[in-house]
């Protein structure tokens, strides 16, 4: 019987190719649409479970507040002495381990390079986190100071095909470390790729950081501080302790202004959003999100088998009148229509899998991931791929099976069920809900796409066109001459030095003081601090407000001048900019006068509101250089740059970056969720087309009759094309009355991200309305048009 029941499936497919193909393709199209958004959430989903304890591993964090309470800083890092005192403090703790990131320059013989991911790791490393480690024992590896791993490309890089385990590398031309070891790269989905591994007792030597900086330095908070607690320990305990932690090692009330937090391994990648995360995090929301549009998909595929199958039920209605008559039973006739269900599934996943594998490299460069699709092969994911396959048939061909089973014979054989399925109030329900999905995701695109044009748009107070940046290399009386040198060529038109670079985040903060009532008063609130030489504002194009910037003129401007933002002015309280040049202002250790005041630019992302900001000059440690070429061709002062620097820094690796490029990079996962949006909705609106058309198709099928009549009474072609399509158009319009509130509702609440943001205006949504009519009115048209224009005698003469 079962045999039988596909038997008769296949004969219908192959008799009804196109409503087949329609809905094959459709089925396919939606099954491939939620594969590979599965594919994108699985693997946001797993970030770090690929540690064999990452159940156990949590890592502590360090909120500031201000005096009223506000958040002012929360840092994913610790300062050094907070892991051996929670270790000492809380004996019940497996191990604690602490990293601290890194860059430098290393040397193997000819072999040099700028190194960004270098983590000083704590020799407990490998007891926390699974890494495997393929030279070299994980156990002893990094007890001794100046000793190094390396993950295996960059062992690559440095030495080839040869062991490199007992050799040694220079770091910055100042030390040689010993590679101790070799370990596999960590995969996609963690948090931190260290490219390198330093002994952490390396820190000790004075050269380096000391070891009583190590114990007593509670300002440096770049320390990641990890825990692995015991099984079944309730993570709660430490929380309720931390307080009390802090106050007893750092002093009363310390806890008033600091706060520690716990965040487990696995929740960092989808729920943490510190300042200062070793890499760029997701958000939980943005899971949902794609959740929510490879369901909708999905669903939109169903609707569009049901809406066909039982469009097309009266033409099998006399097939299941006559099984009826010869004594079929319903439920035969209900496991005959399933099994055509499933056939089409069946043939539906076999397509989708194939443009899985199609898709996927497209998905991975637009979102920046490693998917595989061997991930589609294992057992696991086969088994949801066959689970949903089975739930797809069941939803698609469930309605239709016991649609079409209900018939009385009677009605078919009088034709009633023909003038039933013309009036289908379901179908007018499902493809309302289609073209609501539909015009849900073109409006959230819309939306998506007009903020990312207003960031790109944003007047950032600075120009960050034409801007190269670099990491600094020297002392100052190198960067003289080699300014001076790199000035010589026409495409250069300045070079300033900084601490930080707009893009990044404002981290450091000291307590700052201004004179009120003829004493030096503190500061309530935070302000920001940066350190800058006299030419950063003119490199940058920053507008000063009141005041003049430094001046190399004036000796005392290095060590007893300000610059503040307007952001700082009106904190402060100063009606105008004016008002506060020439006032005393102290910040951290330094003292001085402000003698000039910035226009608020915006150093930070557009996530972030500009806040307040001091500039004082330093005679070195600056971390930036920025050089503003003239307009032209980049690649002649690129070459002009590389060239002056090679002769001045031969032992430094030439690198450089371009701002307009960071700024992008700020957005990029916006970037990448305008796109997949745009393509998610065009597959949806696409599969909604599909249906459209294939249930346009046979109304003007079932009409055919009826619209030659009307053309021999005198309807012109017009008159019938718009018979065909108010109806559709009626649904299309209901469907933008019930999606466009909830797609403002959605967008707001993504919009809150963003502290320049634009308002989702009426025009949004009434643009991704009128792109879902005109889309709908050119398929039924299309249709409705072949019909009009058909002969009415070939209609009325065909029985």
């Amino acid at each position: 019987m079962l045999t039988n029941h596909f038997k008769i499936a296949w004969r219908n497919l192959v008799r009804g190719k196109v409503f087949s193909a329609i809905n094959i393709m459709g089925l396919a199209l939606g099954l491939t649409a939620f594969l590979l958004l599965a594919l994108y959430v699985n693997d946001e989903l797993n970030y770090d479970r690929f540690h064999e304890k990452a159940d156990r591993i949590y890592r502590v964090s360090r909120e500031f507040l201000s005096d009223d309470g506000s958040t002012s800083l929360h840092l994913a890092q610790l300062a050094p002495p907070y892991g051996p005192l929670i270790a000492q403090d809380f004996p019940e703790i497996e191990r604690v381990v602490r990293t601290l990131q890194t860059s430098a320059t290393i040397r193997y013989g000819e072999n040099v390079f700028n190194e960004d991911r270098i983590f000083f790791a704590e020799d407990g490393f490998f007891d926390v986190f699974t890494v495997d480690v393929t030279r070299g024992d994980a156990h002893t590896a990094l007890k001794d100071p100046y000793t190094i791993l390396m993950s295996a490309p960059t062992a690559k890089k440095y030495f080839g095909d040869t062991d490199p385990v007992g050799k040694t590398v220079r770091v910055n031309n100042q030390a040689e470390f010993m590679v101790s070891g070799v370990f596999a790269s960590l995969p996609s989905q963690s948090t931190m790729h260290p490219d390198m591994l330093i002994s952490f007792a390396t820190l000790n030597d004075e050269a380096i950081y000391g070891t009583e900086n190590l114990r007593t330095n509670w300002g440096n908070n770049a320390f990641n501080t990890y825990l692995l607690l015991p099984e079944g320990y309730d993570p709660q305990r430490l929380i309720d302790a931390f307080p009390a932690f802090q106050d007893k090692h750092m002093g009363e009330h310390t806890s008033k202004y600091s706060l520690l937090h716990l965040m487990k391994l696995t929740d960092i990648h989808l729920h943490s959003h510190t300042d200062s995360e070793i890499e760029p995090t997701s958000d939980i929301r943005y899971v949902y999100f794609f959740s929510a549009i490879a369901l909708f998909i999905l669903i939109i595929a169903c609707i569009n088998y049901m809406n066909l199958t039982t469009a097309r039920s009266a033409k099998r209605a006399k097939e299941v009148g006559m099984r009826k008559v010869v004594g079929a039973l319903r439920g035969q006739l209900i496991r005959q229509f399933l099994a055509e269900s499933l056939l089409y599934t069946i043939i539906a996943t076999a397509l989708s899998v194939a443009l899985v594998a199609i898709g996927l490299p497209l998905l991975n460069d637009l979102s920046g991931k490693s998917l595989s699709f061997a991930e589609v092969l294992t057992p696991t994911f086969a088994l949801v791929l066959l689970g949903i396959s089975a739930f797809t048939a069941l939803v698609a061909g469930s309605y239709p099976a016991f649609f079409l089973t209900a018939f009385q014979p009677i009605k078919v054989f009088k034709g009633k069920v023909a003038t039933d399925v013309k009036k289908g109030v379901l179908q007018q329900v499902l493809v309302t809900v289609q073209f609501s999905i539909a015009v849900l995701l073109i409006s959230c695109t819309i939306i998506v796409y007009q903020q990312m044009q207003h960031i790109q748009d944003f007047k950032l107070g600075y120009s960050k066109e034409q801007v190269v940046l670099m990491p600094a290399a020297g002392d100052s009386t190198s960067f003289a001459s080699f300014r001076q040198q790199l000035l010589q060529h026409n495409t250069v038109m300045d070079i300033g030095r900084s601490s930080r670079i707009p893009t990044s985040r404002l981290l450091d903060g000291q307590g700052a003081s201004v004179t009120r009532g003829g004493e030096l008063a503190p500061v309530g609130a935070i302000i920001k601090g940066l350190a800058i030489d006299e030419r950063f504002i003119p490199t940058y194009q920053i507008e000063l407000a009141a005041g003049r910037n430094f001046s190399n003129a004036r000796p005392s401007d290095r060590t007893g001048a300000f610059l503040l933002n307007e952001a700082a002015v009106k904190m402060l309280g100063w009606a105008t900019p004016e008002e506060a040049i020439g006032n005393t202002f102290a910040y951290g250790d330094a003292k001085g006068t402000i003698i000039g005041v910035t226009k608020n630019f915006h150093f930070e992302s557009l996530h972030q509101q500009v806040v307040p900001l001091t500039m004082g000059m330093q005679t070195a440690g600056y971390s930036w250089w920025t050089v503003r070429l003239t307009e032209g061709d980049a690649r002649t002062a690129l070459s002009h740059l590389e060239a002056v620097w090679k002769a001045h820094f031969p032992d430094n690796p030439f690198r450089y970056e371009f701002l307009d490029d960071r700024f992008g990079a700020l957005y990029e996962r916006e970037q990448t969720q305008q796109l997949l949006f745009g393509i998610f909705a065009g597959i949806a609106i696409f599969i909604s087309c599909l249906g459209l058309l294939g249930l346009s198709m046979y109304i003007a099928e079932l009409r055919t009759k009826e619209i030659g009549i009307r053309k021999v009474l005198g309807a012109s072609v017009s008159s019938v094309v718009q018979l065909l399509s108010k109806d559709f158009l009626k649904l299309v319009f209901f469907a933008i009355g019930i999606a466009a509130p909830l797609a403002w509702w959605l967008m707001n609440k993504w919009l809150e991200d963003f502290a320049y943001r634009i308002d989702a205006q009426w025009w949004m949504f009434a643009m991704a309305g009128a792109v879902a009519v005109v889309i709908a009115l050119a398929t039924v048209s299309w249709q409705a048009i072949r019909a009009a224009v058909a002969n009415p005698v070939d209609s009325l003469r065909d029985e």
